[in-house]
């Protein structure tokens, strides 16, 4: 007996009741996910299709809800990835993260959509976009690295990359999603004229050239004043509580967002340029709190959108797509990737090819893609769910062949290093000023000159702070008997010495 198909309007009353089972087995899956190396929100978005009307019988077929709701997670996303950003780390990467988040998406989109149009061509047929401008839509959408994908797998996996490549892929991923929407709007507008239009009379051609330098500038600049007026309320403004501090930075971003859209700039670039500023000037004891809340906010936007879009797959209409898809894919991961990345990072001598191999590799799809893709269904293009189709099929390939290789092919690269963890362990931190803390885990090399803290051999400036011990903390002090697995919080600094 085939499952019932239940519609979510139906199950109304018990929604809270399905959102939470929804995200228990979620949480559920990414433990194991985390134990057999998948990635965590590959497992969020099959989980979706499981639970989905093809599977346990969920029905959700509201696509303008499921981009409404899309883009509120992905603004959330964006918002913390922009905070997370320090300019002094991404300062030596500027030049070449912005390169490849703009030159960088144009060629991308330029290469897979002339290898599109080939690859389709026999597939005409079964509605896909065979002209240019639909399989240059294609590639649009799925031009950008996905910001959530990538900030999620190299933290889940802890991937830490020589040669300044983490900084380098986390400002790039974060900073590439406002121009592949850009260039996805565009081409809704010229495919289906007037979806986006801004009404200026005149060729279509010209309503999309000043489109475009409104959806930057008016960005831009409301992101900048958002990031400057969000700096001075938070060094002038005393609030009652810590929490509230989060909520305010969180106000701020959707203020950057829903203004853009209002005036016609892109909400994406405003909301992350303004965290950016916001983000870099924020001091004070609130800090670490507002950080631990956004890390949660973002967890659950990236839980909740890999949800969503998987409840929106149908995989028995994904079957045309499979040959496409595993072909354009590919065709992105091994060419279309790697000769765009070549060509922005050309310029810059002091990046090695081993470390241009490895940005080309990092070109991971997710909910960014896919979100994007729902643009089109939504104008009503010809075609569009075909192409929703296409992009989801090729979001999976990325997540599963990438995703899970990120390691692998970094140790082949000779890349990664194991290097010293930050303070998570200790769940503190303290002002720059007062310099750099580590958390050295104590071996048994560490212990042969003596078992006291008196006899580590310590360099110059270097203080042992705290001392954590099977989830105890202990005061330290000379005499104090060391054991391998120890962990101490260090501080490196100036010594009055």
């Amino acid at each position: 007996m085939p499952l019932a198909v239940f519609s979510l309007d139906l199950l109304s009353e018990n929604m809270l009741l399905l959102v939470a089972l929804l995200f228990f087995a979620a949480i559920l899956l990414s433990k194991i996910g985390a134990r057999i190396g998948v990635p965590v929100l590959l497992l969020f978005l099959v989980l979706g299709v499981l639970v989905g009307s093809e599977g346990l019988g969920i029905n959700f077929e509201d696509y303008h809800l499921a981009e409404s709701m899309g883009h509120f997670a992905m603004t959330v996303i964006l918002f913390a990835s922009g905070l997370e950003t320090s300019a002094r780390n991404v300062k030596p990467v500027m030049r070449q993260g912005m390169l490849l988040s703009s030159a960088g998406v144009f060629l991308n989109v330029i290469f897979t959509g002339l290898f599109v149009f080939f690859v389709l061509r026999p597939f005409a047929d079964t509605g896909l976009q065979a002209s240019v401008a639909g399989c240059m839509l294609v590639a649009a959408v799925m031009s950008s690295t996905d910001s959530a994908s990538v900030f999620s797998v190299l933290r889940e996996k802890r991937l830490r990359l020589r040669e300044n490549l983490g900084q380098l892929l986390e400002l790039e991923s974060g900073s590439n999603d406002p121009m592949a929407f850009i260039l996805t709007l565009l081409l809704v507008q010229y495919l289906a004229p007037g979806s986006y239009s801004i009404g200026i009379p005149g060729p279509e051609w010209l309503n999309m050239a000043v489109m475009l330098v409104l959806q930057v500038g008016i960005g831009l600049a409301v992101g900048l004043a958002a990031g400057i007026l969000g700096s001075w309320l938070l060094s002038r403004i005393k609030l009652p509580g810590g929490s509230l501090y989060s909520i305010l930075i969180l106000s701020l971003g959707f203020l950057a967002d829903g203004l853009a859209g209002v005036l016609g700039g892109n909400g994406l670039l405003a909301i992350y340029v303004a965290a950016l500023i916001i983000g870099n000037h924020m001091k004070g004891s609130f800090t670490r709190e507002v950080f631990s809340f956004f890390n949660g906010m973002t967890w659950l936007m990236q839980l909740s959108m890999f949800l969503m879009l998987g409840l929106l797959a149908r995989p028995s209409m994904m079957g045309v797509s499979a040959l496409p898809s595993l072909l354009i894919g590919l065709f992105m991961m091994f060419v279309a990737r790697p000769l765009s990345v070549f060509i922005c990072l050309a310029p810059f001598k002091d990046l090695s090819f081993r470390a241009k191999l490895m940005v080309s590799w990092v070109g991971l799809k997710g909910a960014g893609p896919i979100l994007f893709a729902l643009s089109p269904v939504v104008a009503g293009l010809e075609g569009a769910g075909a192409i929703f189709n296409l992009v989801f099929c090729i979001t999976l390939l990325s997540l599963v062949v990438q995703g899970s290789t990120l390691i692998p092919v970094s140790r082949w690269l000779r890349l990664s290093y194991d290097d010293e963890p930050q303070v998570e362990s200790f769940g503190m931190e303290l002002p720059e000023e007062m310099g750099m803390l580590r958390d050295h885990v104590v071996s048994e090399e560490d212990l042969s000159a003596g078992a006291t803290l008196r006899e580590l051999s310590l360099p110059h400036g270097i203080r042992v702070m705290m001392v954590r011990r099977d989830g105890k903390f202990l005061v330290p002090h000379g005499s104090m008997k060391l054991q391998a697995g120890d962990h101490l919080l260090i501080v490196m600094g100036e010594s009055d010495d």
